[in-house]
């Protein structure tokens, strides 16, 4: 099992998330870098939806009581196995008694750790084993990961280590043009792409607000209509808000932008005082980015395949 001695603040465990449930006022949940989630449990040999502990800002500490092989993606938070530094996008096999470790970074904020297997002590909630941290259920009692808790997993034999080339992060953030872009102000679209945009300090799972812009305030109102993570959000104070995993199901801002599904993964690891760029794009361009990222997990799959094939 993996036990948690120090949970940081705040670790929790996630899947892909719950999805065809927002008409009933589910929210989606589930790890804010499903590239990072897949390409682990990829390393493993994992189903792509294994739950992993989605990891913030660091500063936690777990014990291993038995061996098991175990990725860790996302960000690089220093993380250490008794005193050898481990690194995102390698396999690498813990024995009983080993000590995970993470510290902090400044190039990121969320890491995630898969073991091989996955984790079997996690009752399925609506189809995912995701915590909804808002409505308090799934995960470990709906709630992030607390001192002594425990994650189960079955025993494996240490395999040859191995890894895969991580996709960047990148401040440079697509979206796609909202339907209401044009009710605030005409100059509404070249204020989203010219403005350098700071992250404040109040964002979590749920949204990221972005900094102050006076251009953008207004006193227009929409009737509510649902939402969705990517949404960009503009309340009347002209502070956009990015919508994430844990956001509502519906909203009555309007609506003027939406992130692209492949540039969604960076949103995972902005934290206060972080600067990026929007960048308005096409949905055309929006697809063929989605598919670029595909194709590098599917040439993962195909080259252990192929690895393992050599070794029989």
């Amino acid at each position: 099992m993996l036990e948690v001695i120090k949970p940081g603040p705040l670790s929790s465990v996630q899947d892909l998330g719950r999805h065809g449930l927002r008409h009933l006022g589910v929210s989606q949940a589930g790890v804010l870098d499903p590239i990072a989630l897949k390409l682990a449990n990829t390393l493993l040999a994992n189903d792509e939806n294994t739950a992993a502990v989605e990891i913030t800002i660091g500063l936690c500490e777990f014990i291993f009581h038995a061996p098991v092989n175990f990725v860790i993606t996302g960000a690089d938070l220093n993380a250490r196995v008794n005193d050898a530094p481990i690194y995102p996008g390698w396999r690498y096999a813990a024995n009983a008694g080993d000590k995970l470790t993470f510290k902090q970074s400044r190039e990121g904020l969320r890491a995630y750790l898969v073991v091989e297997g996955g984790f079997i002590n996690l009752d399925k909630q609506l189809e995912s084993y995701s915590t909804d941290l808002m409505a308090e259920f799934g995960g470990v009692n709906g709630r992030p990961l607390q001192p002594g808790d425990t994650l189960m997993y079955r025993p494996s034999k240490a395999k040859v280590t191995q890894g895969a080339f991580l996709p960047s992060y990148e401040k440079l953030i697509h979206f796609i043009p909202g339907p209401h872009v044009e009710l605030v102000s005409p100059q509404t679209l070249e204020v989203l792409n010219s403005t350098i945009w700071k992250v404040h300090s109040n964002s979590n799972r749920m949204g990221i607000r972005l900094s102050h812009h006076e251009a953008l305030t207004h006193h227009q109102s929409i009737a509510t209509q649902a939402v969705h993570p990517g949404v960009i959000q503009l309340p009347p104070n002209g502070e956009p808000i990015i919508l994430l995993n844990d956001c509502q199901t519906t909203g009555g801002y309007p609506i003027i932008g939406v992130i692209t599904q492949a540039d969604m993964r960076h949103l995972s690891q902005l934290g206060a005082g972080d600067c990026i760029h929007l960048k308005s794009t096409s949905i055309t361009d929006a697809a063929k980015e989605s598919h670029r990222v595909q194709s590098h997990l599917n040439q993962l799959r195909l080259a252990l395949t192929y690895k393992e094939k050599q070794h029989e």
